[in-house]
Order: C-alpha cells, then structure tokens, then sequence
C-alpha cells in the first residue's frame, strides 16, 4: 500500500507532525510506503498514486493554508472523474491563535473531511482511545496547539507528535482492513 502525506508548514511544527504520522504508519505492521509532499510541490496527479491521502495544514484565521486549498481546488478534475474515489483520508492540523478552543482548528479538520467525502472517500477520524488523544486529539484528526499565550509560534510538542504517531499507526490499521487483498 501507498500512502502520501500532503502538508503545508510555516513554522515546521507542521512538518513534523506530518513526519510524526509517517512515522505512524512505517511502524505499524501494514507494510506502507509513505511519501511525504510539501503542498506547493504536490500535483492532483500524484494523489492518483496512493490508496491513503493524509493532508496537514497550519490553521489560517480559522481555515487551512492556502497552499493546501490550492491543491484541492486544482484537484477539481480528479473529482470530475471520481477518481479519489474509495481512498482513505485523514487528516491534521497546527494551531496557534487565541483561545481553548484550539484556534479554529476543528473547523479546519471538519473542511478537509468535507473535501475528502466530496471526492467519494472514505475517512478516518482519530478515536480518544488511543495515546496522545489527550495532547492533540479531536474525534476529526489530530489538533495540535503550537501557540503560546500571545498567541505567537511556541513549537510542538512531544504529547502531540504521540498523537500523530498514534494516528498514522490507526490509519495504517484502517487501511490494512479496508484494502486487504486488494494488491
């Protein structure tokens, strides 16, 4: 099985969430390859090559980055055709801002599900059963706070790049059943 994780970092909390969630899976025992891809160098074509679609965003005033709406609305032909259709999403963000309610962030998770079911996929959320739930875990995806008290850049830390461990081994775990025998 393929699977890539699409992402767009401003600070590189972002990134390393995204290698946390490649870590996830490689560990896991699905035998996955995982690509990681910056959001700018990622084509709608390259989506075509994996049956797992993860994408990671920072939060921007309450949404993703433009970077990743931009491969998704450069994906419209990919959705004319219903050729996502059937993969497995997932999805993570970072978020900074002000306030307990993670900045906009299960907003921004909600919106990519969005986009993952218009194309007729099939999604995982992340169940407050596994470790790091806690830390960074929204029934969406994986929530991690990056911002401090002013709401400026504080970096990730180590119980949410747990949580996206533990999400990218639950994606390797859904996709294995879903995709089994399928090669």
């Amino acid at each position: 099985m393929r699977a890539i994780i699409v992402y767009h970092s401003d600070y590189g909390s972002t990134e390393k969430l995204a290698q946390a969630i490649a870590a996830g899976m490689t560990a896991s025992d699905a035998n996955i390859e995982v690509h990681l891809k910056r959001a700018d160098q990622c084509t709608p074509e390259q989506l075509l090559d994996a049956e797992i679609l993860v994408f990671g965003t920072p939060v921007h005033m309450g949404a993703m980055s433009w970077q990743l709406k931009r491969l998704i609305d450069d994906s419209a032909s990919l959705w004319m055709e219903g050729a996502l259709a059937g993969k497995l999403g997932g999805a993570f963000v970072t978020a900074g801002g002000f306030g307990g309610a993670g900045g906009g962030g299960e907003q921004t998770l909600i919106s990519l599900h969005a986009n993952f079911l218009e194309h007729g996929m099939l999604v995982a959320g992340f169940p407050k059963s596994l470790p790091g739930y806690r830390d960074a875990g929204l029934h969406w995806g994986v929530c991690a706070r990056t911002g401090d008290a002013q709401g400026m850049p504080a970096g990730i830390q180590e119980g949410a790049l747990m949580a996206g461990r533990s999400y990218g081994a639950h994606l390797a775990e859904v996709a294995q059943r879903l995709f089994k025998g399928c090669d």
